[in-house]
């Protein structure tokens, strides 16, 4: 008896367990987004057009100031959209059109993620949100119909067919494909950066280094081609110089203008192939403010502003520093030209700092920014070659003083005024450390210092981006 009553309790506790409802593990749905370094709860949810706290609560957060590089965020009240919400920096080679052909993401989804309303805001140097699906047909052959060529022709080398380069490129038919457009294809494995950009066919892979560019900053251009093809271009108004990597890359090193107005620029590359034929690509590039102080006003003497000695001398120095020497001298980080005395990370003045110089005794002014990167320390100091060059400059001048300049190559030239001795002449080639001078206080100067300028494809640069990362 007491064997039946255990065996119908157990039963019905059996029964009653299993007749519950099964309770749906609701959650947040939607699309993620991984949280970028710089980002902030308030920061992500204007992006994406969501209260604070309807993300807050999506993703079960309390604490607005609680978020980690790399967490993973639901973004609620996004309908049709599903996946990571990848961010990309738009770099050269990447375009509005053909994003939308490689990812296959809808111009109106793209549109909305963004807040894009033309084109032609699309430009380097810029982040956007790209979404990714699992399992998302990959587009990583990149093709150019070359002329006369036809999409059945096109096809056929792809192993596809015209229907499917028509329907993944948005053609209207197998007519429509226009020569030294960029089209997509399935298939491939996005070597050498292909996938990433609608470069034209010539053009392997292409990348600007430190986006977005800043006045004063260096553009780092690196581009990979197929054999044979001889590179050249224009960023802003700068004829770029291409020279070969030992990673069989052409890179160019283009200075930004400090007084360079913020805003949109064009960058255009050009490719001659073998045969003789051309393709270029031209791009929008932003260029942002280098966020440069204002220094109080500086007496100096009148001669050393005075149009008629400042002007020759400026000429001469930019006639100096336009060529570009194919033979790279230098490897590595720049070192400090003050490296040895105490003064090597004491700076009295930054470059870019905009100037007013005033003529002791007199109304004359000019107005300008400050060339390079001043060092303290008094006369007598040893001064250093920063990197290996061949010196071209070692003489007096009016402004500059005791000058020295040395060619580093690659259109890289490094500039060092107000000194009190020389230690090289024109001609020798210097290796980084060695001393090439003495400190001092000639030419235009408010007291005795290190001047130190750098210029890259004849324009002066932030030397200090040059001490703190190596460039090619």
């Amino acid at each position: 008896m007491y064997k039946r009553a255990f065996l119908f309790i157990t039963l019905l506790s059996i029964f009653a367990f299993t007749s519950q409802p099964a309770q749906a593990q609701e959650g947040p749905t939607g699309p993620v987004y991984v949280v970028q370094p710089g980002d902030s709860l308030s920061s992500i949810a204007s992006r994406f057009s969501v209260s604070l706290t309807e993300l807050m609560a999506a993703n079960k957060i309390t604490d607005a100031n609680s978020l980690d590089v790399g967490q993973q965020l639901v973004i609620p009240g996004l309908e049709g959209i599903a996946g990571t919400l990848s961010t990309n920096v738009i770099n050269f080679g990447d375009s509005y059109r053909s994003l939308m052909r490689r990812t296959q993401v809808p111009q109106t989804l793209f549109k909305k993620l963004n807040h894009v309303v033309s084109p032609s805001e699309f430009y380097v140097g810029v982040s956007m949100i790209v979404p990714v699906a699992t399992g998302t047909q990959n587009l990583n052959t990149r093709i150019s119909p070359g002329a006369g060529e036809s999409l059945l022709e096109m096809a056929v080398k792809q192993n596809t067919d015209t229907w499917t380069l028509s329907h993944y490129n948005s053609l209207q038919g197998s007519w429509d494909g226009l020569p030294g457009d960029t089209l997509f294809a399935p298939g491939g494995n996005g070597e050498n950066g292909s996938a990433s950009s609608g470069l034209p066919s010539a053009f392997l892979s292409a990348e600007i280094r430190d986006l977005p560019l800043k006045q004063g900053g260096t553009g780092v251009i690196t581009v990979k081609t197929e054999p044979g093809v001889v590179l050249g271009g224009i960023l802003v108004d700068h004829q770029l110089h291409f020279f070969p990597a030992e990673d069989g890359t052409q890179i160019a090193l283009q200075g930004v203008h400090a007084l360079l107005e913020p805003g949109i620029y064009s960058l255009r590359v050009d490719a001659t192939l073998p045969d003789g034929s051309a393709q270029s690509y031209e791009q929008s590039v932003l260029i942002i403010s280098g966020n440069y102080p204002d220094d109080p006003l500086l007496y100096v003497d009148a001669a050393t502003i005075d149009p008629a000695s400042t002007e020759p001398e400026l000429q001469q120095l930019i006639d100096i520093t336009v060529p570009s020497n194919p033979t790279k001298y230098w490897s590595g980080e720049f070192l400090s030209p003050a490296s040895q005395y105490a003064e090597a990370t004491y700076f009295t003045s930054r470059f870019g700092s905009r100037r007013t110089y005033i003529g002791t005794g007199t109304d004359l002014s000019i107005q300008g920014f400050h060339t390079g990167l001043d060092f303290g320390g008094g006369t007598g100091l040893p001064i250093t070659a920063p990197a290996r060059g061949k010196v071209i400059v070692a003489e007096i001048w009016t402004v500059r003083g005791g000058t020295t300049i040395i060619d580093h190559g690659w259109g890289v030239y490094s500039g060092f005024w107000h000194q009190s001795k020389f230690y090289v002449q024109v001609g020798d080639i210097v290796e980084q450390g060695q001393v090439i001078g003495e400190v001092g206080g000639t030419g235009r100067v408010t007291g005795p210092h290190l001047h130190w300028d750098l210029w890259v494809n004849g324009i002066q640069v932030d030397p200090l981006d040059w001490l703190i990362q190596a460039y090619p």
